[in-house]
């Protein structure tokens, strides 16, 4: 690990470039998920979307809401998202120490990241996340949520749900360590058959079937990898929204589909 940080490469475009509007938005969203939350036991996983806020802003904050009243005890976030800009074989880390956005910076956990290049589908990649969006848009919501934390970030290539079940388990901690799987679902369908293709995903996973393909989830590799160890540890899944981009921002005709998912430990 070097110490350079990755810079921001979609704020102005996927959500806003100044920290004053930022903040004012993510704010917004997290204030009126909160109001839906329901009080349970804390999530260790949150899978959540990855679109321009204007589309899966409120989706997304539907995760982030559910772990507010447990923020002071999450130290790290370790985040997978699907590598959509370069080809990864494997699962890649970046060189960089930190990561910066419009609200500030975020350290790398160098220790994690000693401990888990022992794997060899773990490589170090800056170029996988110079320019990708999946893991950055979701950066603004932890900052706000957890104040200063470390950050695990793995950009998902070609993986098998295996490898990437291996690499939570090494990483999987205790109540310190957040888990988020960045994930959209289908993808330009027209609106009613969306609905439908995102239900049927939605139900897979909820009954822990790893079994996704990349037409109902661009992040089908991380879910699948979660998915084998959610199993192996005894969690329990919830659907906490599901909407598409004709329900929040977009026209009908050709939509995204986005959900937003707990896991908790030790449920009955």
């Amino acid at each position: 690990m070097t110490q350079h940080a990755r810079p921001p490469a979609v704020a102005g475009f996927f959500y806003p470039a100044s920290a004053a509007e930022l903040r004012r938005d993510v704010n917004a969203y997290l204030a009126e998920a909160r109001s839906a939350a329901s009080t349970e036991s804390a999530a260790k996983v949150l899978i959540a979307p990855h679109a321009g806020y204007s589309y899966s802003g409120p989706i997304a904050a539907s995760a982030y809401a559910h772990i507010a009243d447990v923020a002071d005890s999450i130290e790290r976030v370790v985040l997978l998202g699907p590598a959509h800009r370069v080809h990864v074989r494997g699962m890649a880390l970046p060189a960089a120490s930190q990561f910066q956005t419009p609200l500030g910076s975020i350290t790398i956990d160098h220790d994690a990241v000693a401990a888990v290049q022992v794997l060899p589908q773990v490589i170090i990649s800056d170029e996988a996340h110079a320019q990708e969006h999946s893991l950055e848009v979701h950066l603004p919501f932890l900052q706000q949520i957890l104040g200063a934390f470390k950050l695990v970030p793995f950009a998902v290539g070609s993986a098998s749900p295996q490898q990437v079940a291996e690499v939570l388990d090494l990483l999987w901690g205790r109540t310190e360590t957040l888990i988020v799987i960045s994930s959209d679902l289908s993808h330009y369908l027209p609106y009613p058959r969306a609905r439908a293709t995102d239900e049927l995903t939605a139900e897979t996973i909820l009954q822990m079937r790893p079994q996704l393909d990349h037409h109902q989830a661009c992040g089908a590799t991380p879910i699948n990898g979660l998915l084998l160890a959610a199993q192996a540890r005894g969690l329990a899944p919830r659907l906490l929204d599901l909407r598409n981009s004709g329900d929040t921002a977009g026209d009908k005709s050709r939509v995204v589909g986005y959900a937003s998912f707990a896991f908790h430990e030790h449920a009955s």
